[in-house]
């Protein structure tokens, strides 16, 4: 069994001016990550923007930046297919990926039977042995409901769950480990240190791709108010936009390098970036 612990930062893919994968930039982030602190690194997440890779960009991703990460590597292998999940599951698990993380496939919005089944069949083909997390979290698509999740979890082919939801999703999934070495993942930023004062084993986060110090050190400090302020403050700007354009900019401003956004902003939302901009970087240097 894995044993996930502490902060995994979700990271951004870099991108060239032609919306191919930047894979200098993506060592560069990787070594900047290690030197942060963080436990692991997960790639291909939401906050990687998955749906815009193909599934071989992909599996040479996977495949490099297992060999530089100095920290083990989750791999989100969520796709519109069963076939491709499984196929990017195989590609993860050979370039020795530390564990998997299967969302439902995306796109349409499936039953709890069709996800239970879309489970089951992506363990029989891939067989045991590479830790696979179940993920909940909310993507374009169904969501595997906490009932589905731990029927599957009872079925002792998958390592643990991802779970956004915080605290009392947390306590409904340890009430029912009874022992199992389940592992739980806290997966929204906004519930990170509730989540983890509630149990969870390690925490998914897409800040720590940008602030690693912050998210390790509440992480250290879970009931730490001035760090729950910081980072509140960051969350504040990252509602206001699409999904991940606040952390893929402050991630440029610390002097990575992350390509162009994937979908252009309105003028009003250019305006309010470049305000995020002003702020950001003065911000970041009284983080002490």
């Amino acid at each position: 069994m894995t044993d996930v612990h502490g902060v995994y930062a979700a990271a951004i893919t870099p991108r060239g001016k032609h919306g191919e994968i930047d894979f200098g930039a993506s060592f560069e982030l990787i070594d900047f990550l290690c030197r942060g602190g963080v436990s692991g690194i997960a790639l291909c997440t939401a906050a990687g923007e998955f749906a815009a890779l193909s599934l071989d960009e992909r599996s040479r991703l996977v495949y490099l930046a297992v060999k530089r990460s100095r920290v083990p590597v989750l791999v989100g292998v969520g796709s519109a297919t069963l076939d491709g999940s499984v196929n990017l599951a195989r590609e993860a698990r050979d370039a020795g990926a530390a564990g998997l993380l299967l969302p439902p496939p995306h796109f349409f919005d499936y039953d709890q039977d069709d996800l239970r089944e879309f489970y089951l069949q992506f363990a029989r083909q891939l067989g045991d042995g590479t830790a696979t997390f179940l993920s909940q979290l909310p993507l374009p698509g169904g969501r595997l409901e906490i009932p589905t999740a731990l029927e599957l979890l009872a079925t002792g082919h998958f390592a643990g769950v991802e779970d956004g939801d915080g605290a009392d999703s947390v306590h409904r999934i340890q009430a029912a480990c009874q022992g199992r070495p389940w592992r739980i993942l806290a997966g929204g930023d906004a519930t990170f240190a509730e989540a983890r004062c509630a149990g969870a084993h390690a925490a998914i986060s897409s800040t720590a791709c940008a602030l690693p110090e912050l998210m390790t050190a509440l992480d250290r400090a879970p009931q730490d108010q001035r760090l729950h302020a910081r980072l509140d403050e960051f969350l504040c700007w990252v509602d206001q936009f699409p999904p991940p354009v606040i952390v893929k900019t402050a991630t440029s401003l610390r002097r990575l390098k992350t390509g162009p956004l994937s979908v252009p902003l309105s003028p009003e939302k250019q305006k309010k970036l470049e305000q995020f901009r002003v702020w950001f970087e003065p911000w970041l240097a009284c983080r002490e």
